[in-house]
């Protein structure tokens, strides 16, 4: 969206045509006592004396240029309050060691399950309005790694620099739930829930993965649950004694746990295989049931002033110096 931030001062326009005309209409001409015109008529104008007629169009052009910049045109969208929809998410996401098996691909190149994640992820962040999403990431830990926000940039941001093995190397997920169900309590809404993802089953944490959904059960969170890859084995990127290769590793997805956690929070459980099935997912997921919330929308505004006021500038010193030098008019 285009605006002029102080519009008031494209008022001045509306002064600077007063006067040109105002001027235009008292300007009279000198008269000069001659024998005859005839055959002045026909002498042809020099190509200065062509271009002296438009000097004085660039004082009126700097003019503008400086009322305009004056004015503050900006572009970008309005700030205004809304009434939308919305829910309090949590991201519950896995960055334990067998997040970097290769088995997934974006853009016909192998990538590591979590670089997969965070494309589909950020696309589901920017697609939410009115939401607020926070982040929790595990491994053999869990912890909060950015509070409920509507900043959305932030959270892409944060996401962006996720690391595999941050959190630790084994699967926390009782911890993760418990986490999540921490941030939630920070803002009251009617409705919250947590998308868990992980690739792995629970093995390390304080806190067992049935207790936390039981208490999210009576909290009345729900739980979305995304398995990511098959059980089996799956491709690592490792170093040898002749530089990196491939190996096989066997990775073990607990999906009985993930779809017992689903249901017993009223949630849903995916599995996803590959990055078309993630997209679908969190489509899927993006079309929850919503909330009615007041939300004051921010958008910061890109500033045009500067690029008027330097031709504005420009357009004025060479008016000034042409009109004093090559151009200058004797009465």
């Amino acid at each position: 969206m285009f605006r002029f931030a102080s519009p008031l001062f494209l008022l001045l326009i509306m002064v600077v045509v007063l006067i040109l005309f105002l001027k235009f209409k008292k300007k009279s001409f000198g008269h000069i006592k001659v024998s005859s015109l005839n055959g002045v008529e026909s002498l042809s104008l020099s190509f200065m004396v062509r271009l002296s007629k438009f000097i004085p169009g660039l004082k009126i052009i700097a003019l503008v240029l400086l009322i305009l910049a004056l004015a503050r045109p900006q572009w970008g969208d309005k700030k205004m309050n809304v009434t939308t929809e919305g829910v309090n998410i949590i991201l519950a996401l896995d960055l334990s060691e067998s997040m970097r098996a290769l088995d997934f691909k974006k853009d016909d190149k192998i990538v590591t399950r979590l670089e997969a994640v965070k494309h589909v992820v950020r696309q589901f962040i920017m697609k939410r309005e009115g939401d607020r999403i926070g982040m929790v990431v595990f491994g053999s830990n869990a912890f909060t790694q950015l509070p409920l926000t509507r900043d959305y940039n932030t959270i892409a941001f944060i996401l962006d620099r996720l690391e595999i093995g941050a959190a630790g190397p084994r699967t926390a997920i009782g911890d993760a739930i418990g986490i999540s169900l921490k941030r939630l309590e920070d803002i009251q809404s009617k409705s919250n829930i947590i998308i868990l993802l992980t690739d792995g089953k629970s093995n390390s944490g304080e806190l067992a993965w049935q207790d936390a959904v039981k208490i999210a059960a009576k909290r009345k969170v729900k739980i979305y649950t995304i398995g990511v890859g098959t059980k089996g084995e799956a491709p690592f990127l490792v170093d040898g004694l002749f530089g990196k290769r491939y190996v096989y590793q066997k990775v073990d997805v607990d999906l009985d746990a993930l779809k017992k956690i689903a249901d017993q929070t009223s949630g849903s459980f995916f599995q996803a295989g590959d990055i078309a099935s993630l997209e679908q997912i969190y489509e899927m997921i993006n079309s929850l049931e919503k909330t009615k919330v007041d939300v004051e929308k921010w958008v910061e505004y890109k500033e045009l002033y500067p690029g008027l006021l330097i031709m504005g500038l420009i357009f004025f010193v060479l008016y000034i110096l042409l009109s004093n030098t090559r151009f200058l008019r004797i009465p």
